[in-house]
Order: C-alpha cells, then sequence, then structure tokens
C-alpha cells in the first residue's frame, strides 16, 4: 500500500483579479512581503532560490515557472536534505480569487505541530490577503 499524508487545504478569498493576484504572488520575492514561514530570501534567480528560514538556517526553493493557470508549487529543501512539497493554487472566484494551500503533513510530525503549522498558514494567507486589498 502506497504511503499517503494527512492533508489540508487552507484558503482564502481576495477582492482582486485572480490574475493580479497571480502577477504579484509569482515572483518568488514577493513571499517575504505575506509568507512569515519562508522566510527572509538571500538569492535566487529563475526557479530556484535560498531563503533564510524561522531558525535562520538557509533553506532552498523550488518553485514552479511562471504559467497561465494559476499553480504556484514549490519545494522547500531543509539544511537536512528533507524535501517539503507545497501545492498552491490561486483560482478565480467571481471578481476576485482563492489562494489554496495545501498543507501535507509530513512524517512524524505530532498533532500539534500540524495544527500549529496550519494555524501559521492562515495568518500568512490573512496577511496576503491584508497586503493586496489595500494596494
Amino acid at each position: 500500500m502506497a504511503l499517503v499524508a494527512e492533508s489540508k487545504t487552507i484558503s482564502v478569498t481576495i477582492a482582486r483579479d485572480w490574475r493580479e493576484v497571480y502577477a504579484f504572488m509569482e515572483h518568488p520575492l514577493s513571499f517575504a512581503q505575506w509568507a512569515s514561514g519562508l522566510g527572509k530570501p538571500l538569492r535566487g534567480e529563475g526557479v530556484e532560490w535560498t531563503f533564510e528560514s524561522a531558525d535562520g538556517s538557509p533553506v532552498t526553493v523550488r518553485f514552479t515557472p511562471r504559467n497561465p493557470h494559476g499553480v504556484l508549487d514549490h519545494r522547500v529543501i531543509t539544511g537536512k536534505g528533507d524535501e517539503i512539497a507545497i501545492p498552491m493554487r490561486v483560482i478565480p472566484n467571481g471578481d476576485g480569487a482563492d489562494v489554496l494551500f495545501t498543507l501535507l503533513r509530513t512524517p512524524n510530525m505530532s498533532d500539534a505541530q500540524f495544527a500549529a503549522d496550519a494555524q501559521w498558514v492562515e495568518r500568512d494567507l490573512a496577511e496576503l490577503k491584508r497586503f493586496l486589498e489595500q494596494r
């Protein structure tokens, strides 16, 4: 039997055209303005970037290339070599957009850590909404 991770999709509705939301989010530097969980961008080019994580260690992030479908999937590779998949989408919702972030539970992650990570994502998406709706 294949290993299947528990997942939780967290979303936010933003009162901006989905193409505008995607155009902002598709560049890795935009994450520093709303995604506290990813950390500070240090360097990068194209789809591969290095960020300083919340604990100060460098992580590599590989982003999905720009596309017409609103796909913002990325993979975070920790200093230990662990790879964390992060499926993410911007989809149309009337005149606005929904941003969907699927949190996948990693092996050995406790219930408390999974819940804490979900709350962190919710805070970051709320900040994204605030930031984009004030622009």
